[in-house]
C-alpha cells in the first residue's frame, strides 16, 4: 500500500514543482511599475474585482490589517489607489485602483500574457494543445471549488 500512495504522489508532486516554477517565471515576468509581490497581488485583485474595504482586502490577500494598511498608503502616494467613501456604509471606507493602478495592471497582466505565450511557443504542438486543454479545465475546477465553499 505504501508503495502506491507514493507512486501516485510522485507525478503530483512533479506537477506541483511545474506550477510552481511556472508561476514564479510569470510573476517575475511582469515589471511594470516596480512593485512588489503584495503591491501586486492586491492592485491585480483591485483590478480584477473592483474595490474592497481595507480589511476584506487584508483577509483576501492573507495579511494582516495592520500590514495591508502600510501597503496601501505607500501605493496611495504612488498614485496607484485611492480610498473613497463606500456609498453602502458612510462610515466606510473603500480603496480602489485608480486609472494610473488600472493602467500597471493591465501593462503587468500583458507582461505576464506575453510571457507564458513566449513558453508555450517552445513546446511542442501537442504539448501545447494539452497546455490549452489542461489549464483552463484546473481553472474552471478552482472556480467551481470557491463556488462550493
Amino acid at each position: 500500500m505504501h508503495k502506491r500512495v507514493m507512486d501516485m504522489e510522485a507525478p503530483a508532486e512533479g506537477l506541483i514543482i511545474a506550477v510552481e516554477q511556472m508561476v514564479r517565471y510569470v510573476r517575475h515576468s511582469a515589471v511594470t511599475g516596480g512593485l512588489s509581490m503584495a503591491a501586486s497581488s492586491a492592485i491585480g485583485r483591485l483590478g480584477r474585482e473592483g474595490p474592497y474595504r481595507l480589511s476584506e482586502l487584508a483577509r483576501a490577500e492573507g495579511v494582516s490589517q495592520p500590514n495591508m494598511t502600510q501597503l496601501v498608503t505607500r501605493m496611495e502616494r504612488a498614485g496607484l489607489v485611492r480610498r473613497v467613501a463606500d456609498h453602502h456604509d458612510r462610515r466606510g471606507v473603500l480603496v480602489e485602483a485608480t486609472d494610473s493602478g488600472l493602467a500597471v495592471f493591465r501593462q503587468r497582466r500583458e507582461e505576464r500574457a506575453q510571457a507564458l505565450h513566449l513558453l508555450i511557443e517552445e513546446l511542442t504542438e501537442p504539448e501545447q494543445q494539452a497546455v490549452r486543454t489542461a489549464l483552463p479545465a484546473l481553472a474552471r475546477a478552482i472556480q467551481d471549488r470557491q463556488a462550493r465553499s
